[in-house]
């Protein structure tokens, strides 16, 4: 059997075929529309306007005509206000009532002491208009989001220089009388906190210093770097009287506990690890990490160990027995930098995808911040006053209002003269004591000290605050 052949058509040619088949199909009646249905035209309307202003009525419509005029006496709880140009209800046309609420007593003069609730405007005609809803009066809903508190714009006043490499880590002394600073140069300086005057320089690293931590309880001072070494000096005495080894490579950061005296360092080799400080003896190799370990805080209570790193994920640990408790996998970068809140149960982390915000000791996730700094962000800190500092490769420094995530400001480090552009990085950052003085380290090796503009005010530096649109958060 041959098959006949199919003819050759063109899309266009099929595409005019099938529209009219379903014309044939759906419309039986060409080029004549269906008659119109005023009923079903009505009901549409009608549904269209009580679902667009179902809240809000028209008060102001004419009222309805009756045949009798006078005002009947108890018919209505209302109060009969008279227009202007009227001085008397019973002369010239209608006049309107408004409903003031619950019914009046009895003993109200004008006859008007009937029982009873209403809730319509009425004419003076005594006829009602009971399309008037209660809600017309609705309040705005406000926002969900919480409004930031003001802060005053900070500023820089202070600029020391006297490194001869990155400056990589800050930490304040308890006293809050000096600070020292750790930089490439491969030294630890001892400055004076007021006046910027250096007090002292310490060596014996061979790398880079990236991490150092003063404690509150003894007189010692602790250091890590990029050599693989962890050491403690002794402040009297100003030299190093312990060295705590064990890590196989570079030491990025370190804390010490608050409360026991034990010591926390993380670094290259994707593990933290627990010293005792007197005994030089590793308790726990907290090991978990598929990356470099960049970033750690502890705290007196469960979660007392918090670390953050390169492999995107923040975690948790039990210290008894060295294992991870929890997990925090929101960040989709890197994870260099964690600040916890001094009063609160709270901490925020920064990547450079954003910087999220976590409460304590749960980890659960509060909110972004309402911006995004797109930059990598090495360092981060927050004040009592609810101020959060971030500081970027880029060598911008954006403040935050703690509680809303609001960026009130944003500032650009200006490299010293003699410093190429792109040494315009911030690597690391503190508060002192008290919260009134930021340190900032640089890659332009300087130390900057900021503080808060005396002379500003809320009218000289408004508050210009949107809550974002999407509440969800995320």
């Amino acid at each position: 059997m041959e098959v006949e052949p199919v003819e050759p058509q063109s899309l266009k040619k099929l595409s005019f075929k099938s529209l009219k088949r379903a014309l044939d199909l759906f419309s039986p009646v060409h080029q004549q529309l269906a008659p119109p249905d005023l009923e079903s035209r009505k009901i549409r309307i009608s549904y269209k306007v009580n679902a667009e202003y179902g809240g809000i009525k028209n008060t102001t419509q004419p009222p309805q005509q009756t045949k009798d005029n006078s005002q009947q006496p108890g018919s209505s709880n209302a109060l009969a206000l008279p227009g202007p140009g009227n001085s008397d209800l019973q002369k010239g046309g209608p006049q309107k009532a408004l409903v003031v609420g619950p019914a009046m007593p009895s003993t109200a003069t004008n006859g008007l002491g009937s029982q009873g609730k209403s809730t319509a405007v009425v004419s003076s005609s005594g006829s009602s208009e009971r399309n008037f809803s209660t809600s017309a009066l609705m309040e705005r809903m406000p926002s969900k989001w919480p409004r930031p508190v003001w802060h005053a714009p900070w500023k820089n006043y202070r600029v020391i220089s006297g490194h001869l490499g990155w400056v990589r880590s800050v930490a304040v002394d308890p006293s809050n009388t000096w600070f020292a600073t750790g930089s490439a140069d491969r030294t630890i300086k001892i400055w004076d906190l007021a006046s910027g005057v250096l007090k002292l320089t310490l060596t014996g690293h061979i790398e880079q210093v990236r991490g150092l931590a003063i404690s509150n309880k003894h007189t010692y001072m602790f250091s890590a770097g990029d050599d693989k070494q962890v050491k403690c000096w002794d402040l009297e005495q100003n030299k190093v009287i312990r060295s705590y080894h064990g890590h196989l490579s570079g030491v990025y950061c370190l804390a010490i506990h608050p409360t026991i005296d034990i010591l926390l360092t993380g670094g290259r080799d994707s593990v933290c690890r627990v010293w005792d400080i007197r005994s030089k003896m590793q308790i726990h190799a907290l090991s978990g990490h598929e990356n470099t370990v960049c970033s750690v805080f502890t705290r007196p209570t469960d979660p007392q160990v918090v670390t953050g790193s390169h492999d995107s994920t923040i975690k948790m640990w039990d210290l008894r027995y060295g294992k991870t408790m929890l997990t925090l996998t929101n960040h989709k970068k890197s994870v260099r930098a964690m600040a916890p809140h001094p009063k609160e149960q709270a901490f925020a982390s920064a990547s450079a995808d954003n910087i999220k915000k976590f409460t304590l000791p749960k980890g659960e996730f509060c909110h972004n911040m309402l911006s995004q700094q797109k930059t990598i962000i090495n360092a981060m800190a927050v004040n009592e006053e609810g101020v959060m500092v971030t500081g970027g490769d880029n060598g911008s420094m954006w403040f935050w209002d703690w509680k809303s995530g609001h960026n009130f400001q944003q500032s650009q480090t200006i490299v010293q003269p003699g410093s190429l552009d792109s040494e315009a990085g911030i690597y690391a950052l503190t508060y002192d004591v008290t919260g009134t003085r930021l340190i900032s380290c640089e890659a332009d090796k300087t130390i900057k000290m900021w503080k808060e503009d005396d002379n500003a005010t809320p009218e000289t530096h408004p508050l210009n605050f949107r809550p974002p649109k999407d509440i969800r958060r995320f």
